[in-house]
């Protein structure tokens, strides 16, 4: 049996698609048992603060799919996760980390690193599942794009090679019903890194109307974000990213991704296209 945590959330609900296409006995580890009803699939009750419904969640499991969480304490979370696996006796950990996390200086980085180690520590076999950036992380900015013509950052040069998230969620379902995946790491992303001009033009496509990048210095892109009624620690981080992207930490295409998924990771353009259309 494979027990999806963090079932409900946007990557969960594609990885527990994936997982039931490939015929997977596959349950899902939820903190909220009503919110799993639509996954058809069986539930269980899985709060990552409370480390006696995890243990119980993991009961029979022989592999479990850690999507890490969002809370400010999810290193302490994934820690209780991690050594609940372990008693539960896990034979496959898989953990969605981050494109080159040892090195990463994102700021979800250091989390992530921490999760991995304490991992190696614990003994269960893992497959660190090092994802890159979604397409879906610019959503809001195809739409803001259509709307206004411009999009605005501070990435400069900076490549991303971003893919769908339901690749990133192919590529977990594959690990997890595979063979041969044990004390691996991978380095996911999509085929193609783009500036951000290309998204500029991706969304232009889509949209049928033109629209540009902006590109901004750091603080002034930061002082935008703050105006538009961004937390101070929101604006932060969303500029952070843009730091990153210039120093080209998300521009790694090693192929893993679509090697592991047996095909073409998804295209810039057809997600516009699908952002847009179902905004």
């Amino acid at each position: 049996m494979i027990v999806v945590t963090g079932a409900t959330g946007q990557l969960g609900r594609l990885v527990i698609a994936a997982l039931r296409e490939r015929g997977a006995a596959v349950t899902a580890a939820v903190r909220d048992l009503d919110k799993a009803a639509d996954l058809g699939v069986p539930a269980r009750l899985a709060d990552y603060d409370r480390p006696e419904t995890l243990v119980a969640a993991f009961e029979g499991a022989t592999r479990v799919l850690l999507i890490s969480g969002t809370d400010p304490n999810r290193a302490e979370q994934h820690r209780a996760v991690v050594d609940a696996a372990k008693a539960a006796g896990v034979e496959l950990l898989a953990y969605t980390s981050v494109l080159g996390a040892p090195t990463s200086t994102l700021g979800v980085a250091p989390d992530h690193v921490a999760t991995e180690e304490h991992i190696r520590a614990s003994g269960v076999p893992f497959a660190f599942l090092r994802n890159g950036w979604y397409h879906e992380n610019y959503d809001q900015t195809a739409r803001q794009g259509a709307e206004t013509g411009v999009i605005a950052g501070a990435a400069g040069n900076g490549l991303v090679a971003s893919a769908a998230r339901a690749d990133y969620a192919e590529a977990a379902a594959v690990v997890l019903t595979g063979d041969g995946f044990a004390n691996t790491a991978h380095e996911l992303s999509g085929d193609t890194a783009w500036a951000m001009p290309e998204l500029a033009d991706a969304i232009a496509a889509a949209a049928g109307t033109e629209v540009v990048y902006r590109d901004l210095p750091l603080a002034e892109h930061r002082a935008s974000l703050l105006a538009a009624g961004l937390p101070e620690p929101v604006a932060d981080f969303v500029s952070g990213i843009d730091a990153s992207i210039a120093r080209g930490e998300l521009a790694a295409t090693p192929g893993e991704l679509s090697a592991l998924i047996g095909r073409p990771t998804t295209p810039l353009r057809e997600w516009a296209a699908t952002a847009l259309k179902q905004s």
